[in-house]
C-alpha cells in the first residue's frame, strides 16, 4: 500500500485586502472638520468665561495694594504669594461664614430635595389628576426672579405689612422672621420655596423614564403606593437623585441675594460676613481688597470642586449599592 504523500508547509495565503476608496477617506476628513467647527466655538467661550477668569483671579490673589509713606504716595501692586490666602484663612468673619453655609446647607438640601421628590411622587402616581396643571403651578415660582422673590418675601417677614404675621396674630400666636432663633429658618423657606418646583421637575420628567411594566409587576406582586415608591421608582432615578443633590450642594455654598436683603432689613444675626459669598463681596467691593477677594473666591471654588467629588462618590456607590 502506497504511504500518503507528506503535506509540506508553505507559506500563508495572502488575504488581499481591498482598498478603500478615496471617497469614504475625504467624508471621514470632512466629517471631522466640521465637528472640529462646531465644537470650537464651545471651547472658545469656555476659554473666555472660564479658564480665562481664573487665572486672572490666580494671579491677582499672589498680589497686594500697599501705599508708601504716609499714604500720599499712592498706591502700588507688589507681590505677596500666600499672604493673601493667609489673611483670608486668619479672618474669623471668613471661617465662621463656613460654619454659617454647613448649617444652611444641613437644613436646606434634605428640605428642598425631600419636598422636590415628595411632589413628583404625588404628581407622578396614579391617583394624580391635572397633572399638567400642577408641574406648571409648582414651577412657577422658579420663573420668579430671584432678587424679586426675595424682596416678595421680605414683604411678607415684615411686621406691620405681612398678612401672614397678621394672621398668626389672630390666632393668637407670635413669630418673628428676623430673630435669631428663626431667621435661618427663613433663609431655607424662601430658597427652597424658588428651588423646590424646578428640582420637582427634574425628578418627574426621570420618573417617565421608569419602566410601566416594573411598576405593573410591582402591584401585582401586592406591593402599595409608598412601597413601589421607595423601593422602585427611587432607586430607578438614582441619577437624577445624585445629579439633583450635586447642583444644590454647589448652588448653597454660593448663596447671596437672600442674606443680603435680610442684612438690609435688619437681622440681628446676618452680617455683612455672613456667608462666604459676602465676604468676597465686602473685600471687592467695600474694602477694595482684590487679592484678598481672589483668593477668597479660589477657595470657594475649590470647596465646590471638592464638595461635588464627594457628592459623586457617595451617589456613586448609593447607585451601586441599589
Amino acid at each position: 500500500m502506497a504511504a500518503p504523500l507528506a503535506r509540506t508547509a508553505g507559506p500563508p495565503a495572502t488575504r488581499l485586502v481591498p482598498a478603500e476608496p478615496s471617497g469614504a477617506t475625504q467624508l471621514r476628513r470632512s466629517q471631522r472638520r466640521a465637528a472640529a467647527l462646531l465644537i470650537t466655538p464651545f471651547f472658545v467661550l469656555f476659554a473666555a468665561v472660564m479658564v480665562a477668569p481664573i487665572g486672572y483671579a490666580l494671579w491677582m490673589s499672589l498680589f497686594q495694594e500697599r501705599s508708601s509713606g504716609l499714604g500720599f504716595g499712592g498706591t502700588r501692586r507688589v507681590f505677596a504669594g500666600l499672604a493673601n490666602y493667609t489673611a483670608a484663612l486668619s479672618d474669623a468673619g471668613f471661617r465662621a461664614s463656613f460654619a454659617h453655609i454647613a448649617l444652611y446647607c444641613a437644613l436646606y438640601i434634605p428640605v428642598m430635595i425631600g419636598g422636590s421628590l415628595a411632589l413628583a411622587l404625588l404628581v407622578d402616581s396614579a391617583l394624580a389628576r391635572a397633572k399638567r396643571f400642577f408641574q406648571l403651578a409648582l414651577f412657577l415660582p422658579h420663573a420668579i426672579p430671584g432678587l424679586i422673590a426675595s424682596i416678595i418675601w421680605i414683604y411678607l417677614y415684615t411686621p406691620g405689612l405681612s398678612p401672614v404675621l397678621d394672621w398668626i396674630g389672630a390666632a393668637g400666636g407670635s413669630w418673628d422672621f428676623y430673630a435669631n432663633d428663626h431667621v435661618l429658618l427663613s433663609m431655607v423657606n424662601l430658597s427652597a420655596w424658588q428651588w423646590t418646583g424646578y428640582n420637582m421637575v427634574i425628578f418627574y420628567a426621570a420618573l417617565q423614564a421608569v419602566p410601566r411594566e416594573v411598576i405593573e409587576a410591582a402591584v401585582v406582586d401586592g406591593a402599595g403606593g409608598l412601597r413601589t415608591a421607595l423601593q422602585i421608582k427611587i432607586p430607578m432615578i438614582a441619577s437624577a437623585i445624585v445629579m439633583t443633590v450635586l447642583f444644590t450642594c454647589v448652588g448653597a455654598i454660593q448663596i447671596f441675594t437672600e442674606p443680603k436683603l435680610l442684612n438690609q432689613r435688619g437681622a440681628p444675626s446676618i452680617d455683612t460676613e455672613w456667608s462666604p459669598t459676602l465676604f468676597i463681596w465686602k473685600a471687592g467691593f467695600v474694602q477694595h481688597d482684590y487679592g484678598l477677594a481672589a483668593a477668597a473666591s479660589l477657595m470657594l471654588a475649590a470647596l465646590g470642586v471638592a464638595l461635588s467629588f464627594v457628592v459623586t462618590r457617595t451617589g456613586n456607590r448609593w447607585k451601586a449599592a441599589v
